[in-house]
């Protein structure tokens, strides 16, 4: 039987897994105290709607953005981490109640991988939809849908409370 020694200590290889077991329960439940202390933090810094949009996957009414008509140039970035998400050249008025955007900001055609968001598959109202949330902090932004315009033909239907506008030249 193999023994492995922990300073100076002999311990069997049963003693190690189920120490190994304690472990990651323990883990766990620091994980779930992390995560308390991080919703804590969100709450502190952020409004009670953004919080509810951002952190519990909200959304704001339809028509009540202050970015729905924005029509300055520049960078919307998130509320929570200030990353670069959309630009305002590739902002449009969808007609659906909330700012729409046909590509995300650092888009190079399809390629995402140098954007700040990520997609995820939501399945929450009975069909199924994309979220789009934060690659920075996982704030939820909003959703992502293919009726938008050429080319991309993706419309990116986001929540006002969830960004910050940063004026300048959008590129």
């Amino acid at each position: 039987m193999a023994r492995w020694m922990v300073p100076w200590v002999p311990i069997s290889n049963q003693s190690l897994l189920r120490w190994c077991a304690e472990a990651a329960l323990r883990s766990g439940s620091l994980t779930k105290q992390a995560e308390a202390n991080a919703a804590t933090d969100w709450k502190k810094k952020l409004t009670p709607e953004q919080f509810y949009v951002t952190r519990q996957k909200g959304t704001e009414p339809p028509f009540s953005g202050i970015y729905l008509n924005n029509t300055e140039s520049g960078i919307y970035c998130c509320v929570c981490c200030s990353a670069p998400l959309f630009s305002s050249e590739k902002k449009f008025n969808s007609g659906t109640g909330w700012p729409s955007f046909s590509e995300a900001y650092g888009t190079c055609g399809r390629d995402e991988s140098n954007a700040n968001i990520m997609r995820r598959p939501d399945n929450s109202l009975g069909s199924t939809r994309t979220e789009v949330v934060c690659k920075q902090c996982d704030a939820h932004l909003g959703h992502v849908f293919d009726d938008g315009p050429p080319p991309s033909g993706q419309r990116f239907c986001i929540n006002s409370v969830s960004l910050n506008f940063r004026p300048g030249s959008g590129q």
